[in-house]
């Protein structure tokens, strides 16, 4: 397991990936209605950031089984100790981040990724919305795109903030996800830090009001 603070994970996913996720593609249709559309919009190859709205812990594992790429993900290091969700995303491989802070190693490791021209996805909420709206994004995801020139394709997940409740009452959740047009978010070199920072806010904003805009109005939030 890769935990922050430690050396950037090597750029090969792990045995369990490959099985873990195919598992998950072959019984995500009994366990669900799902809708996917734009998935012609995802570059099917070089580096490209994925970065979804955040309303359950069902977000993650639906971008993985929906994109036609495999993607690295960055995941709560706190979750890594929850005795299912830990042992699956154990399997799976991830990137491992503490909560709330801006640790150099797992930057690194996202760029180490980028640089390797592979897939990246990430929520720039950087948590699940205690709204089941959008909330306002954090840089993290514009900064990975100004320092590695990757594409962004914002993607707008529904339903996902009822699905565990859903299969609680033995019902198969109506859920949607929707890939949008890549966006370039470049970051123009040699800028003083004042207007470096506020060009990575406009660009943050830029994808937060990409991915409103594939949401219906009720799940824009800080962006209606």
């Amino acid at each position: 397991m890769t935990t922050a603070g430690s050396p950037p994970m090597p750029l090969i996913p792990p045995a369990t990936r490959a099985p873990l996720v195919a598992v998950a593609r072959a019984i995500f249709p009994a366990l669900i209605h799902l809708e996917v559309q734009g998935l012609e919009n995802v570059p099917p190859t070089g580096p490209l950031i994925v970065a979804f709205n955040h309303l359950s812990h069902l977000d993650p594992p639906l971008v993985v089984v929906t994109t036609p790429r495999e993607l690295e993900c960055i995941a709560l290091a706190d979750l890594a100790h929850v005795p299912v969700t830990g042992r699956l995303l154990k399997s799976y491989g991830v990137i491992w981040v503490r909560r709330d802070e801006m640790d150099r190693n797992v930057l690194a490791e996202s760029l180490a990724v980028l640089a390797a021209g592979r897939a990246l996805a990430l929520a720039p909420e950087a948590r699940i919305s205690a709204t089941g709206a959008l909330m306002a994004g954090h840089g993290g995801v514009a900064w990975l795109a100004a320092r590695s020139g990757a594409p962004v394709v914002p993607a707008a997940m529904t339903g996902t903030e009822v699905g565990i409740d859903e299969w609680r009452h033995l019902r198969r959740p109506r859920l949607s996800i929707t890939y949008g047009a890549p966006l370039c978010l470049p970051l123009p070199i040699g800028l003083p830090p004042a207007e470096r920072r506020a060009c990575l806010a406009a660009n943050t904003e830029t994808l937060m009001r990409a991915i409103a805009a594939l949401l219906p109005p009720e799940y824009r939030g800080a962006y209606a």
